[in-house]
């Protein structure tokens, strides 16, 4: 892992002579409404959970919050940033259609649930400006992403009651164009993305941009996460994908 992001740090380095030319800011936020999917097995030292997030968990659509900001500056070599910070939680309720166990704990088929899933998630990007001009920009650099979360399962019947807590900060690659329209719109796209030792990370967002004179402007798109992982005895293949729409101040 050390050896993947000093390559990426060192392969950014050459290019740092095509950084921004003038100050620029952007602030931002929205909801997103995302409908999770998939399925997880673990059993470390730490955690011990094996669910699908549909039919055991019954872990149902919502709509939360984000918001983000990014600061860009003319200075050689060092990088501009990004923060954002996204709320993803999801929680249900109903007859469990798949068994799963948490902390050893069995819930069996037709037993009545209510779950919740919270996710804090806070990505802290450091990206250097490719290409900047009226037609297309373009970003690249490296992405630290902190997760943090709980899962919660409760039935009566068995009287179950657990709780499983995590944290973890995933370094990722970053990308990110955009397109200008006439009229003062833009198509944007975003990736974070690492892949490495059996585990697979991404954070994709398209979109659709409208500024206008006033510095003011809309967006709406699609956001899609999915975390796969394959490594001893964790395995999980799960996703939260839906469609988000906010507003942004830029200049």
């Amino acid at each position: 892992m050390k050896k993947l992001l000093l390559g990426a740090l060192v392969a950014l380095l050459p290019l740092t002579g095509f950084a921004a030319t003038i100050f620029g800011f952007q602030a931002g936020g929205g909801s997103w409404t995302h409908d999770p999917s998939g399925n997880f097995t673990a059993s470390t030292s730490d955690v011990s959970a094996s669910a699908d997030l549909k039919n055991g968990l019954k872990l149902s659509e919502k709509s939360e919050g984000y918001f983000y900001f990014l600061i860009e500056h003319p200075v050689p070599l060092i990088p501009n940033l990004k923060y954002v910070n996204t709320k993803l939680s999801s929680s249900g309720s109903g007859n469990i259609d798949a068994s799963f166990s948490v902390n050893g704990k069995n819930y069996p088929i037709n037993s009545s649930i209510t779950s919740s899933l919270v996710i804090d998630q806070t990505d802290t990007i450091l990206y250097y400006e490719i290409l900047d001009n009226d037609l297309v920009s373009f970003d690249i650099g490296l992405n630290a992403k902190k997760i943090e979360g709980k899962l919660t399962a409760v039935t009566t019947t068995p009287a179950n009651n657990e709780s499983v807590t995590f944290s973890e900060t995933v370094p990722m690659l970053y990308g990110a164009v955009e397109i200008g329209l006439p009229a003062g719109l833009s198509l944007a796209g975003e990736i974070s993305t690492i892949s490495y030792s059996g585990v697979e990370f991404s954070d994709v967002t398209a979109k659709v941009m409208y500024t206008t004179d006033f510095m003011l402007g809309v967006e709406a798109g699609v956001r899609t996460q999915t975390i796969k992982v394959d490594v001893d005895s964790v395995k999980t293949d799960i996703a939260f994908s839906g469609v988000f729409a906010g507003v942004y101040f830029r200049f």
